[in-house]
């Protein structure tokens, strides 16, 4: 179950690292592909190179991820973490500055 969880972080780390190395190319394909004046057969030759790159290379094939559990669903941006391993930290007082609310 460990080697999953780690398996998990490893991959979406790699999507993450692909993403940025092909950032520019990625947006300067599809800005021509969206240029009206162009003519079709360049906008098709951006198509194909566009279909071209790593799939992985795409920022919609990242997913936040828990970084303790690998959990991929519940997570809070800000902490990187789910919501069950938030609230386990917070209750044992390990996360500075957040506390249970009681009213």
């Amino acid at each position: 179950m460990e080697i999953q969880r780690e398996n998990r972080n490893i991959h979406d780390n790699q999507r993450r690292q692909l993403a940025a190395k092909y950032e520019l190319k990625h947006k300067l394909f599809k800005a021509f592909l969206r240029d009206p004046d162009l003519p079709t057969e360049a906008r098709e030759q951006m198509q194909l190179k566009l279909a071209k790159l790593p799939r992985n290379s795409s920022f919609t094939r990242i997913r936040n991820r828990c970084i303790f559990t690998g959990r991929s669903r519940g997570v809070y941006q800000l902490f990187r973490m789910s919501r069950i391993v938030f609230r386990e930290l917070a209750s044992r007082g390990a996360l500075n500055g957040i506390k249970k609310a009681s009213w």
